[in-house]
């Protein structure tokens, strides 16, 4: 017997049953709090939740706006296809789940079997591509290029294809209007990522993306997708839990996109991109004397712009692409291809994102430096053979010299010296090694006035803002790599760099002579791209107004309905106005009668009396690679640029070709003569197209580029009076790179 009193024993159960008790009522009220948590407080919550567990989506895509020329010529488009899609809802309520369905359909369309079954397989963490990574519930595409024969064999015979539809489709097209491609300005499409359907599953309407939508990757596409893209529709289906359809819920019809009219003449675009491949294609037939061997020509870019708008008429890039690889997805393949260093990347834009110094073009800058800093503009300055700056010998061209001339005159000559001197002097007065607080640094400060070390705002993706060197900038850099170049100096091994690298250790962060003088005249480390030059060259012709440049010009609804005007903006003056735009205007026409180009224009029978054109040469040398070439050049109407990587001097390399622009723009042969009915766009085009009540655009039957491909062909050399071809060649040497402190033109 236990010696435990009884009265003990019970008061030990009594508290065994009231600890059980507690235990048991706060069980209870635990689960009725979640209860009223679930079926009161968030009931309608969850039971919205339930009921969308069987209600699938199934989307119908929009119609994607169309891109027009400012012509209304379709750029990029919507090409009606036949597609052949699967349901799988329809192969899962078979008894074999569809394979025999889709063996009969592999046999009509001529492709394997498993070829198709991969197609509708869903995509998970195992299953490689080719598999759909989008709804189950939605119609599986399994080919895009059905034949008439093969969707009417498959329709015509619905009891052995059940589920199967073959129905035309939009697919996006780049058509290549009056065979221009522009496919950097264009850009393309891809399908939406995983993150991007998710980030935008709880908005609706054009902002939400969907598994099957495609988005613009790049170019107008990207930047207008919003426009472009519409709205896609949605069919919702009621199914039960084995997923087999039971009903519909609704459904909210697709709404096609705005189409969106730029500026580009589809027709200039053609004629800037056969020449700009032109310009290459001879550039490498020329000899390189500094590199004993041709120029290489491996990349360059073009540039039309309206001077009063900043608007873009043309724009070219090389090397580029046909856009239409990425329309129902690109092939590993043709995405290796355009990613590589053999095919030197062509899907950079190089009128955007090209960057290299840009040499002589560079001195109506510097011009307008010298002038804000207090220097004459009637005076006469020194443009010896040479200089000696910080102990280095900076030479002008093959050791050219012009005695006593003017800020004019050194522009249509390129005589470096002079703009080396103006440079120098300048440097000094600001302290020279030892700057003063309060330096003024007119050069840096007008290079930035003129807009460059930032972008121009265009309405295209990635951008860059080149490169103004200035004092913040040396200062920065040196930051960032005196580590390297002291490890450099100490490592040796290379006597030049080495040389270089104790410098740069020691004192890089310093404004030397040297980055002065080069600066001056567009070397050293100073960076633009086409565009900014452009713009430059542009606000030189309208008055000084720098514009913001631009592609998009309006955005019309699918009736042709303007839905919202992209108007031209000014982003500000350039300093060089009045009797200095004067100048420089007289300056820039000489470099075309009798300066560095005009052995490639008046020489080759351009009628500068009756159309008159500015220019400024530009051979900027790259340390370890060819020179580039630089034309910058202006109208009353057009700037237009060209630039080549490694293609040789500024005239010697594109002169011929921006001719023949100029040409093409205002039906000039190549006798001079000038006929208004062969010019392509001897204005440039400020009203929208017109549109036909069904939304087509009204195009013009205006002259075409191939109508005129006559004087434009670049089989026929302009035939100039071999006289004057000799005196005025004498201009434009065969100029070729040389060491870091040289002269270009």
């Amino acid at each position: 017997m236990s010696n435990i009193p009884e009265t003990g024993r019970s008061r030990r159960v009594t508290i065994r049953l009231v600890v059980l008790q507690v235990l048991v009522l706060s069980l209870l009220a635990t689960l009725g709090g979640r209860l009223w948590y679930l079926q009161i407080r968030n009931g309608k919550e969850f039971s919205a939740k339930a009921q969308g567990n069987h209600i699938r989506e199934v989307v119908e895509p929009a119609v994607r706006g169309e891109i027009l020329d400012a012509s209304g010529r379709i750029l990029a488009g919507n090409e009606t296809k036949l597609v052949v899609s699967v349901s799988r809802t329809a192969l899962m309520q078979q008894k074999d789940h569809g394979k025999a369905v889709l063996t009969r359909l592999a046999e009509v369309l001529g492709v394997p079997a498993d070829d198709v079954r991969n197609k509708v397989r869903l995509c998970d963490a195992k299953t490689p591509q080719p598999c759909w990574n989008g709804s189950p519930y939605q119609p599986i595409p399994v080919t895009q290029q059905a034949t008439t024969q093969q969707a009417m064999q498959i329709m015509e015979r619905r009891e052995d294809f059940p589920g199967v539809t073959a129905q035309p489709t939009a697919l996006r097209r780049y058509t290549g209007a009056e065979g221009a491609s522009a496919a950097q300005v264009l850009g393309y499409l891809s399908p939406v990522t995983d993150e991007e359907v998710t980030k935008t599953a709880d908005k609706s309407g054009r902002e939400r993306r969907l598994p099957s939508d495609q988005i613009g990757r790049a170019g107008l596409e990207s930047v207008y997708d919003d426009d472009l893209r519409g709205t896609t529709g949605v069919d919702r289906l009621e199914v039960d839990n084995l997923g087999r359809v039971i009903g519909s819920a609704g459904n909210t019809p697709a709404q096609p996109g705005n189409n969106l009219v730029t500026s580009i003449d589809a027709r200039v675009q053609k004629v800037v991109e056969d020449q700009l491949n032109q310009a290459m294609v001879e550039a490498r037939k020329v000899y390189d004397k500094e590199t004993s061997r041709n120029y290489i020509a491996d990349s360059g870019a073009a540039v039309v712009m309206d001077v009063h708008t900043g608007r873009i008429v043309a724009m070219a890039s090389a090397p580029t692409y046909d856009p239409n690889l990425w329309v129902g997805g690109i092939s590993a393949k043709d995405y290796e291809s355009l990613n590589s260093k053999d095919s030197n990347y062509p899907l950079i834009n190089r009128a955007i994102q090209g960057q290299s110094a840009p040499g002589s073009t560079f001195k109506v800058i510097s011009t307008t430096a010298a002038v804000q800093a207090g220097y004459d503009l009637n005076g006469r300055y020194p443009c010896p053979k040479s200089l000696v700056i910080g102990g280095r010998e900076f030479k002008n061209f093959e050791s050219e010299q012009f005695g006593d001339i003017t800020l004019e005159k050194a522009l249509e000559v390129s005589c470096d010296t002079v703009f080396y001197g103006l440079a120098y002097d300048q440097w000094m007065k600001d302290g020279g090694l030892k700057p003063k607080k309060d330096a003024q640094d007119w050069f840096f400060k007008t290079a930035h006035e003129f807009g460059l070390g930032a972008k121009t705002g265009i309405d295209l993706p990635g951008e860059v803002a080149g490169r103004v060197p200035d004092r913040q900038w040396k200062q920065s850099y040196y930051d960032a790599m005196k580590q390297s170049w002291c490890d450099q100096a100490a490592k040796g091994g290379h006597e030049y760099t080495d040389e270089i690298a104790r410098e740069n250790c020691a004192d890089g962060n310093q404004m030397r002579a040297g980055d002065m003088v080069n600066f001056a005249i567009g070397q050293g480390d100073t960076l633009v791209t086409p565009l900014q030059m452009a713009r430059i060259y542009s606000a030189l012709a309208n008055g000084g107004t720098l514009y913001r440049p631009s592609i998009g010009k309006a955005v019309v609804s699918p009736d042709g309905t303007l839905v919202r005007d992209i108007a031209p903006h000014e982003d500000g003056k350039i300093p060089a106005q009045g009797q200095l735009l004067d100048y420089i205007d007289q300056a820039t026409a000489g470099v075309i009668t009798s300066g560095t180009a005009a052995w490639k224009f008046t020489g080759a029978g351009w009628p500068q009396g009756k159309i008159e054109l500015h220019a400024k040469t530009g051979t900027a040398e790259v340390a370890g690679k060819q020179t580039t070439s630089w034309l910058t050049t202006y109208s009353k109407d057009y700037a237009v640029v060209m630039t080549i990587s490694q293609g040789g001097t500024g005239s010697g390399g594109s002169g011929d070709s921006v001719r023949r622009i100029y040409q093409a723009l205002y039906g000039v042969d190549d006798k001079g003569n000038i006929d208004n009915g062969k010019a392509l766009l001897p204005q440039p085009q400020a009203q929208l197209p017109k549109f036909n009540p069904d939304g087509t655009a009204i195009v013009p039957a205006s002259y075409t580029y191939e109508g005129n491909a006559s004087f434009l062909d670049p089989a026929r050399p302009a035939q100039a009076d071999p006289a004057t071809t000799v005196a005025l060649a004498a201009l434009e040497p065969n100029r070729s790179g040389g060491s870091h402190g040289r002269g270009r033109s």
